[in-house]
């Protein structure tokens, strides 16, 4: 912690704290793919145009506030309408899909634990209040939890102007120094420096997380937030040295000891931000189930930079459900990889880790 003790946090929203940004990186080879609750929208939306979505494009419009960006598509697309008539088309298609928006990992839990310790929390997006209420009000209980809920609308600029976090740290009656910023675009980051406000960056897009490095901290996913850090109240809720975390479940098949993903139109069920070693359960044809610890990464490799699953199944079943399709569901979090040295020993699954995912696993608060 640099500067003043902090007494308030105020987070973004979209690719923050729930998995709704307009892309998340998913590399294979040549190809980038919208995130999965936007990807098919814009694409739908293009398609009556005869246009096709440019990933390139879209990646710079990370961040932007929804005007600046309705406005970039339609001159980027050559579309034959106005921004506005962008937004009246486009915006009830978005409306439909954000309530199966899901938190990402780790972001209930320290939302809960904020909460409970009395430590006021604000959520300052670059999304108008209208749209954020109808993202906030689909997760249960949010909209009692924060304190203060700003859009863009209800300030002059939106990010990287500071405008948004100035008035939540006002509205919350804390001074803007002793206010932490979480955020996972650039963007955001800039608006929460801008601000004087502490900022730690959790990047939505694992390939660009070098250029943060105007913030505070980086970290991979809220998995690997400490309070501490930060003379806030420290998390107590690790069991057996892992930490129990909502399922994350997906599937894939087992090849040659990696997972590789089942997804549908190359969307990805696994967050973006799910970073480190896991453990869980697999199961194969509702039938048969294993226990599974994997070590999640992502690292270039072919040229490319893609997203790695090591895998080990207990029990010596890897033999057992080679290249079968099966849904592996994760239920506790024993380590992130250093982000600065991250040495390729670190991010390997380790004789400790077995121990530690073989002894949790017979416990209730890892049961699935």
């Amino acid at each position: 912690m640099n500067g003043n003790r902090i007494s308030a946090v105020i987070f973004d929203l979209d690719g923050t704290l729930l998995n709704t940004a307009h892309i998340l990186l998913l590399k294979f080879g040549l190809f980038w793919f919208l995130e999965q609750v936007t990807k098919d929208l814009l694409k739908e939306f293009l398609a009556r145009y005869g246009k096709v979505v440019d990933m390139e494009k879209e990646n710079k419009r990370m961040g932007m506030v929804h005007h600046e960006s309705a406005i970039a598509v339609v001159k980027d697309y050559d579309l034959p309408i106005t921004p506005q008539q962008y937004t009246q088309n486009i915006m009830p298609m978005y409306h439909e899909k954000w309530p199966q928006a899901k938190p990402l990992p780790g972001v209930n839990r320290l939302i809960k634990h904020l909460h409970k310790h009395g430590v006021p929390f604000a959520l300052a997006s670059n999304s108008i209040r209208k749209n954020v209420e109808v993202k906030v009000s689909s997760q249960k209980g949010w909209k009692e939890y924060f304190s203060v809920i700003l859009g863009s609308d209800q300030v002059k600029s939106g990010k990287p102007s500071p405008d948004l976090f100035l008035e939540a740290a006002n509205k919350m009656g804390v001074d803007a120094s002793c206010c932490l910023v979480i955020e996972d675009s650039l963007v955001g980051v800039k608006a929460g420096k801008a601000a004087k406000m502490q900022v730690v960056a959790v990047p939505s897009i694992q390939d660009e997380s070098d250029q943060y490095s105007i913030a505070d901290h980086i970290i991979r996913s809220f998995l690997d937030f400490q309070p501490e850090l930060w003379a806030l109240p420290p998390f107590d809720d690790w069991v057996m040295n892992a930490l129990p975390i909502e399922p994350i479940c997906f599937k894939a098949s087992n090849k040659n000891g990696f997972l590789q993903e089942l997804s549908v139109n190359g969307a990805s069920d696994l967050p973006n931000q799910a970073w480190g070693v896991y453990f869980g359960w697999v199961e194969v044809d509702s039938q048969q189930r294993f226990k599974i610890i994997v070590s999640i990464k992502w690292d270039y490799t072919s040229g490319s930079f893609g997203k790695t699953i090591e895998a080990c199944f207990m029990n010596g079943s890897n033999e057992q459900i080679y290249d079968e399709p099966m849904k592996v569901t994760l239920v506790g979090f024993i380590r992130g990889f250093d982000t600065k040295k991250n040495p390729s020993s670190d991010t390997h699954i380790l004789d400790q880790d077995k121990s530690i995912a073989e002894a949790c696993l017979d416990l209730a608060e890892y049961q699935y």
